[in-house]
């Protein structure tokens, strides 16, 4: 009887979890389908995964045109730089908290971590007012700053507690070798602590690549426009391109799951280690 019992709970939570997935993969799938048809066809009722429209159309006109694909290269640069800048200064940011006891250690690692909790929509007028004080509107270093405010927390605490995973025997076994406490971080500490910096460096890229609201308020140029401001610029005021948005979405979508899908297992392992002793 009870394992009749248990044998039910587990078919109806399988078929649960289907419909679960279904319906949060329905989206992804109309829109890759839309992607592939024309604008006149994708709001024809009754629906259609593929009509006589199906075709590369849409694919086409966004990678044949110079200006949409300058949104991508711009997304590349700026998801690029900040994840380098993420990575070097939260690395060492990170050893130092593992390794070292300073003045206001305590006090520093609040700041850090209450700094996530602010909602980016609040520091936006204080990062224009800087920004344009600084004359950096409209560029990339503009987008580079604005986005290591919000990823380098995320970046230090991750990789604190990596590190306070790995032991201090380590550092020691260097320096009685007569190495630098540089050459124990660049020499031994980061080459065995790879996924936690896949596992930054994923959030990082994914968090630029995403990003919004500062990209549409920092840029005015359409040539420093990223990817998803670009898929906006397709809305007009007398229609708008469905086809292309959904072509741009797609490509748009490619660079971060080619990223899961290859460094998925150094991923999860960095998310483990990193929140043990985080």
């Amino acid at each position: 009887m009870v394992g009749s019992y248990k044998k039910s709970v587990k078919i109806v939570l399988s078929i649960l979890l289907v419909l679960g997935g279904l319906f949060a993969g329905f989206p992804i799938i109309w829109m890759l389908c839309s992607s592939f048809k024309s604008n006149s066809t994708i709001f024809s009722w009754p629906p259609q995964f593929v009509d006589e429209t199906f075709g590369l159309h849409s694919y086409l006109a966004v990678l044949t045109d110079p200006s949409k694909v300058r949104f991508f290269i711009n997304s590349y640069i700026v998801a690029a730089c900040v994840v380098l800048a993420t990575l070097f200064i939260g690395i060492l940011a990170g050893y130092a908290f593992s390794r070292f006891d300073f003045p206001g250690k305590s006090l520093l690692n609040s700041l850090i971590v209450s700094v996530q909790a602010i909602p980016p929509i609040v520091l936006l007028i204080p990062y224009m007012s800087m920004i344009v004080a600084m004359k950096l509107f409209d560029t990339y270093l503009a987008l580079v700053l604005t986005y290591l405010v919000t990823t380098l927390p995320y970046c230090i605490l991750m990789m604190t507690g990596y590190f306070n995973t790995l032991s201090k025997e380590l550092d020691e076994a260097v320096m009685i070798d007569g190495g630098s406490r540089w050459k124990a971080l660049w020499s031994v500490i980061v080459p065995i602590s790879i996924p936690g910096m896949v596992s930054v460096g994923m959030y990082t890229f994914m968090q630029a690549w995403n990003e919004y609201l500062f990209a549409l308020c920092l840029t005015q140029r359409n040539e420093m426009k990223t990817v998803p401001i670009g898929i906006n610029l397709l809305m007009g005021m007398h229609g708008n391109d469905w086809s292309q948005m959904m072509a741009m979405s797609v490509l748009g979508s490619i660079p971060v799951l080619i990223l899961f899908i290859f460094f998925q297992k150094y991923f999860i392992a960095g998310m483990s280690a990193g929140g043990v002793k985080g």
